[in-house]
Order: structure tokens, then C-alpha cells, then sequence
């Protein structure tokens, strides 16, 4: 039975590590971020994986990403409809759209890649952007870690969202700074009966009810939605849609971890770190343990001690 057991857990932690491999090192970490509220000015540095999507010709902002890998972003299909690659600029490391962005730098984009079958239903409007070179990663600049296949966000999960999105329905102005919202995840049942029956799995809800105002608006699509595991920030959705104010209720995403397989497929060069949420080790008996992420270090270290108590 200890035999068993160990192997459940050395086999686990290597199972994690390889699933997670990509950007693990790296994505995720955000050192300048300090204690959020949600409503508020963001600070430098505090969501180093945001991306500003801009038209390349008029520098007109319109979409916001994530940035999952030195060479790829992730957003939302519907920013690209009707539009090519040339007309693309992603800005990395931006706070203010109009201010000096000392620590920011910018690409162009060579592919644009949406889910096959995003014009169908809000759950499958993802999309991802090749950068046209990589960046380097700087504590301005990394990419978030993004929820591997199976992660499960409880109703209440501390999430948050940010964007540049306008701050209200009544006034369509898009705001100078990014914007942080604090946002907690709703489950599926009660989003679902909120809105008539066109919540999927592939789907996540956060959000207030009868608090409009708490809400990404026009603007925020393909804005993440992420929290934090450890040291770590894990995005779990993609912002879809939200009434924007007028509504009374939550905010909708596209899951991401149920598009692990489709990311993962497209990113093979240059892999996004993908982390369980939440880390749980099943150690037999009915037992578990929840655990925040190891380092490959970490790990291995770890695996010939258990080897050595328990033998």
C-alpha cells in the first residue's frame, strides 16, 4: 500500500510538471503587484500578461489579450472579424494609452488564429494572435499561467479581471489607464438560470448580481480573467460578454482550461504553462492534499524523500 501510495504522489507531481512544462518557469508571476480592490486604476506592472490590441493604421485601441508565451496572445474571436493580420499592433507592457509607457514594448502580428466554430455560441469564441517576433520577458512583460484541463474554480473563487474598456454603459469614453476589477466566480447553475439557459461548461460566470456597475463593458472583450494560486496567476476565462450596466447580472467568459488541447495544438513551438487549479494530490484512502506549484527543482528534490520515509 505505501508503495502504491508513493507512486500516486511522485507520479502526480511528474504528471503535473509535464502537463505544465511550456512557460512554467515564468508565467504567472507578477512581482509588482501589490493588494487589489476592484474598480480602480491599475499600477505598473501589476498584470505584466496584459495585452493592448490596437488597429496599426489609426492606433486605435479595441480588444485586450493575454500574453500566454513569448510569441502568442490570447483573445476573443469576435475583435477579428473582418480583420487582417497587417491591421494588427500589440502592445506589451502598456498602463496608459496615451501617457509615456517607459517599460512597454510593441509587435506586429503574422497569424491570426479562431476557434473553428466561434460563430456559433459564446463558448467557443476564442482566439489567438502569432506574434511577429518574440518578446523578452521582464517584470513588465511575462505571460500568465492558464487553467490546464480539469481545473475547477468554485463558486466564490477570488478572480479579477482588467481591461481598458469604458468604465460605464451611460458613458461609451474608453479610459486613459488600465482598469482592475475584483470579480468572484458564480457557478454555472446560477449563471445559467440568470440568463434563460445558454450557460455551457465551456463557459464561466464571475461577477455580482444586482450590481451592474461591477462589470466589464464595451471595450473588454478578450480581457482575462484570472486568479491566484500561490505565487502564481492562473487565468481562467476569456471576458465574452457582460451587460455592461445594464444588466443585473454576472459577467460571462470562455473557459480556459476547456481548450487546453486546442491552444496547445497551435502553440506547440512555444507552449503556454498550463496549471491545475486547484493543485490537489490524491494520496490514497479517500485522502488528498491540496498544493500550490512546484518548481522542476522543487520536485525532484522532493520525490527521493518520500522514496527514503517511506522505504
Amino acid at each position: 500500500m505505501k508503495f502504491n501510495t508513493v507512486f500516486c504522489v511522485a507520479g502526480a507531481i511528474l504528471l503535473n510538471i509535464a502537463g505544465s512544462l511550456g512557460q512554467l518557469d515564468v508565467c504567472g508571476e507578477a512581482p509588482l503587484n501589490t493588494k487589489i480592490v476592484g474598480g480602480q486604476n491599475a499600477i505598473a506592472g501589476s498584470w505584466p500578461w496584459q495585452a493592448s490590441i490596437q488597429n496599426a493604421s489609426s492606433g486605435r485601441y479595441f480588444c485586450s489579450g493575454s500574453l500566454i508565451s513569448k510569441e502568442w496572445v490570447l483573445s476573443l474571436a469576435d475583435c477579428f472579424i473582418g480583420i487582417s493580420e497587417s491591421d494588427l499592433l500589440v502592445y506589451l507592457g502598456r498602463l496608459t494609452q496615451n501617457g509615456s509607457n517607459p517599460h512597454e514594448t510593441n509587435r506586429t502580428v503574422i497569424k491570426i488564429i479562431k476557434h473553428p466554430k466561434y460563430v456559433y455560441s459564446h463558448d467557443q469564441k476564442l482566439a489567438l494572435l502569432q506574434l511577429s517576433s518574440p518578446v523578452t520577458f521582464t517584470d513588465y512583460i511575462k505571460p500568465v499561467c492558464l487553467a490546464a484541463a480539469g481545473s475547477i474554480f468554485v463558486d466564490g473563487t477570488e478572480s479579477w479581471v482588467t481591461g481598458w474598456g469604458t468604465v460605464s454603459a451611460n458613458v461609451l469614453k474608453l479610459p486613459d489607464i488600465l482598469q482592475e476589477l475584483e470579480t468572484p466566480v458564480v457557478n454555472n447553475f446560477e449563471c445559467d438560470a440568470a440568463y434563460g439557459g445558454i450557460i455551457t461548461n465551456n463557459l464561466i460566470c464571475a461577477g455580482f448580481f444586482n450590481e451592474g456597475e461591477k462589470t466589464p463593458c464595451v471595450g473588454d472583450g478578450g480581457s482575462p480573467l484570472v486568479s491566484r494560486q500561490g505565487s502564481k496567476w492562473i487565468q481562467s476565462g476569456v471576458s465574452v460578454y457582460s451587460g455592461c450596466g445594464l444588466s443585473e447580472n454576472p459577467a460571462i467568459y470562455v473557459r480556459v482550461s476547456e481548450y487546453q488541447d486546442w491552444i496547445s495544438y497551435y502553440t506547440n513551438s512555444s507552449m503556454p504553462g498550463f496549471v491545475p487549479f486547484p493543485l490537489i494530490l490524491y494520496i490514497g484512502d479517500g485522502a488528498s492534499i491540496i498544493l500550490f506549484p512546484f518548481s522542476l527543482a522543487l520536485a525532484f528534490s522532493i520525490i527521493p524523500l518520500i522514496f527514503f520515509h517511506v522505504f
